[in-house]
């Protein structure tokens, strides 16, 4: 029996190696990403290579945009620069202006608005990697899961261990001791097996983008 019903449209902007576009594709989208720079791994259904400042946004039944978090990220914070471009505003305003639903995702500490917070322990991954969601539809994140066990972080651009050992007590704390665990163990943990280790250090988890999108999917269909 043949399907005259395509699928929904996403656009993914600043979509990377598309770990969102992947969790996008899950919850039943057909899936388009937008990236300044050529993405050799891309996953989703089409690429286009082009500045998602001024990318046409018209035809697309869901927006989802993430936008480079390094002006918000706690790394930044600590070394003070300033020379970060801080984009979710104008994104923002972009996004409503097109009139489609959308999410923005980005760092704990990032200027989103009436945000839920995704961990990776809520949904069976073994990488916590906090993430904050802003929608213009109505999304209930589920509890945190627990913090106690043994997850890895995806941190900059390498994988380490949570210590859970002790080193020497400083003058300001306790110092934490973490074993480098490798690419394999990272994409492991986040459900990516395409990317390398730096697109893997600015993605998501796809399990965050699928069930986000399927709440999406949740409202076009009430908005039909």
């Amino acid at each position: 029996m043949i399907n005259v019903f395509p699928k929904p449209r996403a656009l993914d902007l600043f979509c990377g190696a598309g770990g969102a576009s992947r969790g996008l594709q899950f919850a039943g989208f057909h899936v388009t990403g937008v990236d300044l720079q050529r993405q050799p791994h891309y996953i989703g259904d089409a690429f286009i290579q082009a500045d998602a400042l001024t990318v046409p946004l018209d035809g697309y039944d869901f927006i989802w945009a993430s936008p480079p978090c390094q002006a918000y990220s706690m790394a930044n914070n600590i070394h003070g620069r300033t020379d970060h471009p801080r984009l979710i505003e104008p994104v923002r305003a972009r996004l409503r202006e097109s009139g489609a639903p959308y999410t923005i995702e980005n760092v704990p500490g990032s200027p989103l608005v009436n945000a839920i917070t995704l961990c990776g322990l809520s949904f069976g991954l073994n990488v916590k990697r906090h993430r904050l969601f802003e929608s213009s539809f109505l999304v209930l994140a589920p509890p945190c899961g627990s913090h106690a066990g043994d997850w890895v972080l995806v941190f900059g651009h390498t994988v380490l261990e949570r210590s859970k050992t002790l080193g020497r007590t400083a003058k300001n704390g306790p110092i934490l001791r973490r074993r480098h665990l490798g690419t394999d163990v990272g994409r492991k943990a986040m459900g990516i097996d395409w990317m390398n280790r730096n697109e893997l250090s600015e993605a998501i988890p796809p399990a965050y983008s699928e069930f986000i999108g399927r709440a999406a999917m949740c409202a076009l269909r009430r908005a039909a």
